[in-house]
């Protein structure tokens, strides 16, 4: 089954005003849960996302579209960065991302969310 493995936004995500020793620490960290994963034969792709301030929404509204600036409110609604994963359960997802460093250096969280249809391997 394959699995998106989202990294929540927080206001210091947004602000990108984490203190440098600590992003320098995490940034390895980060660097070695990824390498895990890649040994595991679970990693499909990983990226970190841009603060919201930068992205911009298109709404819809029957054929009419409106394009909205960011920065977004809501920054617990915001996604900081992802993971796609290949796994057998959601029971393996979640022992992974027990594993990983805490992302922010404040109180986070990780949502996973399964994708629909067969993955590669299926």
């Amino acid at each position: 089954m394959r699995v998106m493995v989202l990294v929540k936004a927080t206001a210091e995500s947004e602000a990108e005003s984490a203190p440098p020793e600590w992003t320098a620490d995490m940034m390895q960290a980060m660097g070695r849960f990824n390498d895990d994963l890649r040994e595991a034969g679970i990693l499909l792709a990983a990226e970190g996302l841009q603060p919201s301030r930068h992205g911009k929404r298109v709404a819809f509204d029957g054929a009419d579209r409106t394009v909205i600036d960011g920065p977004f409110a809501q920054t617990s609604e915001l996604v900081a960065g992802y993971w796609l994963w290949e796994i057998r359960d959601m029971d393996e997802a979640v022992a992974w991302v027990k594993r990983c460093p805490n992302p922010m250096p404040v109180p986070s969280e990780i949502e996973i969310r399964p994708l629909y249809g067969p993955g590669p391997s299926d």
